[in-house]
């Protein structure tokens, strides 16, 4: 079993966007730099989900590094840079243990 993390989160997000898959996966890889430079961020998972639905898995250090970015620019960002239809849904949760280290 792995060792408990205290503190790390993951955030779940799933969205509809009028925009095509490539077009998303260029926005994406465009942004992929800015996401990088995020500290806290330990992993980002990009989801295809369906039909012009997509999502994103973050796993984070803390529940203070989700509340900085939260409040950033980036963050703010999203929902005009990936074309969001609607409002996203959003999920935390605190990671109980991991697998692997």
């Amino acid at each position: 079993m792995g060792k408990p993390k205290t503190g790390t989160v993951m955030q779940m997000v799933r969205f509809k966007t009028s925009l095509s898959e490539k077009e998303l996966y260029e926005v994406a890889k465009k942004r992929e730099p800015q996401f990088k430079a995020i500290t806290g961020i330990v992993q980002k998972y990009y989801l295809k989900l369906g039909d012009h639905e997509y999502g994103g898995v973050y796993v984070w250090d803390t529940m203070e590094s989700l509340q900085v970015f939260k409040a950033s620019e980036l963050a703010a960002s999203i929902q005009d840079a990936y074309h969001v239809i609607g409002s996203p849904t959003i999920e935390i949760m605190d990671i109980l243990f991991q697998l692997r280290d």
